[in-house]
């Protein structure tokens, strides 16, 4: 009697403990109304976009059964990029599912893949979950047309990546194509032109609701990512409706998640940006292999390949320089976007050696000049001078970074800067401070040692740190 006595008093505390608890958790994770998604706060904005804003340079990973004819099909070289490769040769369905079939990655490495990351100083990686080929690198439970149940490799490849970049604190996203050639219900009747508009799939929502839909779910749900990045978007089956339902569904089931604005249908080609005047939804403009030419009060994102070709191309050999790439980083941060750069990975599972170099030589530039990309914003007035001075400023702070995309000569000038009196003007990278001079018609003066201009380290961009203001040129 003693023992149940004790025992019921305990129940009663403890119903009595539960009644009494706040029902903060259960408020932290209400579903968000429609209107609540589409009429986001500034603050609430903001404070979702944050750690995307502040990261900069994030890693974009093109991998499917593509990676196996690398670009050749039928003993010929395809002509355009190697994820295309099955509409630009014409494949058949089921001819090119022998190429998924084939598609074993055993020297695959999730963890090496995101130190590759990672020491190059990238912050984010995008993977493309499903590409418009329509195979998927995770176990979908909608579909056996991915890496567990149709490969040679069966495994979840998105589960090895997710593991390793929880483990470096990297954050993953999660490209997925509304376009795919493999799913009857979203395979147009012009097949294979699908950049036409002549006609469309008549059951085309039933590949939305029963299909698309589950498996964003399950990504959604399985992998919890931090952004989803659609594409595709431009197919005559897509409407601004499909975009605004999935958008507002999407974040209802994860409030805080980021998305493109390839959801909707308002960008414009390849600038990527929307078009002006319409109520679209999505997060950040996607200019694709183009940097914008001038600063946004839209967040944006260039994506960019390092050679020709996204996906795995074997015969693509035209590769940007190292010194091109950090130019690239520069530039776009200096206008307040991110740079999101590709790899395309083989079907052996190996990010290609020419890859790993030039994001080796990106990472020890990092090492040294990051605090002039991480968590900075756009001057007020001026992103450059010339074509080989950009500027960044720390975020909340009165530091400035004036990079120069060349060898220096003896002095440099800065017009828009101005360093507070006293203080000292530095060179990333360089122990001493530089000697400095400011006139109202001049601007700032820097003296570059012998040894600066003579050692090729510091390039292909000295970062000068300034601590003072900005001058409205």
């Amino acid at each position: 009697m003693k023992i149940i006595s004790k025992l019921c008093l305990i129940a009663v505390v403890a119903f009595g403990i539960m009644q009494c608890q706040p029902k903060e958790s259960a408020e932290v994770q209400q579903t968000l109304t429609e209107e609540e998604i589409l009429n986001e706060s500034e603050q609430a904005f903001n404070e979702r976009m944050e750690w995307w804003r502040e990261a900069k340079f994030g890693l974009f990973i093109h991998w499917g059964p593509y990676a196996v004819p690398a670009g050749v099909h039928d003993g010929q070289e395809i002509e355009g990029i190697g994820e295309w490769i099955m509409d630009r040769a014409e494949i058949p369905v089921s001819e090119y599912e022998e190429y998924a079939r084939q598609f074993n990655p055993e020297q695959y490495d999730a963890e090496e893949w995101v130190k590759i990351a990672k020491d190059a100083g990238m912050k984010y990686i995008i993977i493309t979950s499903k590409h418009h080929d329509g195979f998927g690198l995770w176990d979908s439970e909608v579909s056996d047309y991915d890496a567990v149940d149709f490969a040679a490799i069966e495994q979840d490849l998105l589960a090895d990546l997710k593991k390793a970049a929880d483990k470096h604190d990297i954050k993953l996203g999660f490209y997925y194509s509304i376009m795919d050639w493999h799913h009857p219900n979203a395979q147009a009747p012009h097949y294979p032109d699908y950049n036409t508009d002549e006609k469309s799939n008549p059951n085309f929502d039933q590949y939305v609701e029963n299909y698309m839909k589950p498996q964003l779910k399950e990504l959604v749900e399985k992998y919890d990512p931090a952004v989803l990045w659609f594409d595709g978007e431009w197919i005559p089956e897509w409407t601004h409706e499909h975009g605004v339902e999935t958008y507002t569904w999407l974040r209802q089931m994860k409030p805080d998640l980021i998305i493109n604005n390839r959801v909707d249908v308002g960008r414009q080609g390849m600038q990527g940006m929307n078009e002006e005047g319409g109520e679209f939804v999505g997060d950040f403009g996607t200019p694709e292999q183009e940097i914008l030419e001038s600063t946004r009060e839209f967040d944006w994102e260039a994506c960019m390949t390092m050679n020709d070709t996204w996906g795995y191309k074997k015969n693509d050999d035209n590769w940007k320089s190292a010194e091109t790439l950090i130019h690239n980083l520069v530039d776009i941060a200096s206008k307040g976007g991110n740079y999101l750069l590709n790899v395309g990975p083989t079907a052996e599972g190996l990010i290609p050696q020419a890859s790993v170099d030039r994001l080796a030589k990106m990472g020890d530039w990092m090492e040294v000049n990051s605090e002039a990309i991480y968590e900075t914003e756009r001057l007020q007035h001026s992103f450059k001078e010339g074509e080989n001075i950009r500027y960044t400023k720390q975020k909340g702070d009165s530091v400035f970074y004036g990079i120069l995309l060349e060898q220096p000569g003896e002095t440099i000038s800065f017009s828009v800067l101005r360093p507070d009196e006293g203080s000292e003007v530095k060179l990333l990278g360089y122990d001493e401070p530089l000697k400095w001079e400011f006139g109202e018609d001049e601007g700032l003066a820097l003296q570059v040692p012998d040894e600066v201009r003579e050692n090729t380290d510091f390039g292909p961009a000295w970062v000068f740190k300034v601590q003072g203001s900005e001058v409205e040129s």
